[in-house]
């Protein structure tokens, strides 16, 4: 006979690792909050322009605030290298295979990169619309990236990333017409799931609405650290 309880113990294992995970990602977020560090949780699948996004963000930020960058990837370090020709600091997470990070995580890259001479530490995460969103990381914000080739319909598949998001950025605009992307279905499908999300429509490639998207971190940063 199956035994009844065993599925009842999977359950109560998993909610209590992501209990615990939750109280240590609060424990790091006053930890910051006390250092005036503001972190950002950035999330996307792979290719859709984390690391260049980045890019054009520390140049539309330059000289305004210190930023350092955690690149979390499985393997490689291809990302913190290009980051690190930015002139920020930047260091490589490699997860040993795991598709997230959690808040434990999170801090051992945080006492690697040092936040002491840091206003805005980024967290790139591991590239996946699923596995990231599940994790509190310890982050003050949390924002993805979707890009036009992926398809306006992403909201309705991965309702759990979109939810969890404070900004959703719409990448490679530029080739919108070569592709079926609806971005008003797009924005109501985010507002489906979540209601507060900012949606800022960009281009990494020609900077289009990358400052829209500096000054929405301006204004969190600074509100973070008041």
């Amino acid at each position: 006979m199956a035994d009844t309880n065993s599925k009842v113990r999977v359950i109560e294992i998993k909610q209590s690792v992501f209990a615990s995970n939750d109280e240590q990602a609060g424990i790091l977020r006053r930890e910051l909050k006390e250092k005036g560090v503001f972190l950002l949780n950035l999330m996307s699948s792979p290719g859709a322009g984390k690391t260049t996004t980045l890019k054009q963000t520390v140049k539309a930020l330059a000289g305004e605030m210190r930023i350092g960058v955690m690149e979390a990837d499985i393997d490689s370090d291809v990302d913190a290298r290009a980051m690190a020709e930015t002139g920020v600091k930047a260091i490589q997470l490699h997860t040993g295979g795991m598709c997230h990070l959690d808040a434990d995580m999170t801090r051992q890259g945080l006492e690697a990169l040092g936040t002491g001479d840091v206003d805005l530490a980024i967290l790139e995460n591991v590239g996946n619309l699923v596995c990231p969103a599940e994790f509190d990381t310890g982050a003050v914000k949390n924002a993805m990236i979707l890009s036009v080739p992926e398809g306006h319909d992403k909201p309705l598949k991965y309702p759990l990333m979109f939810s969890v998001c404070d900004v959703v950025l719409i990448n490679k605009m530029d080739v919108m017409p070569y592709f079926d992307f609806d971005l008003e279905k797009c924005r109501e499908y985010i507002r489906m799931r979540n209601p507060n999300a900012v949606v800022i429509p960009i281009c990494a490639k020609t900077g289009e609405g990358i400052e829209a998207w500096a000054d929405w971190l301006r204004t969190q940063v600074k509100d973070w650290k008041s």
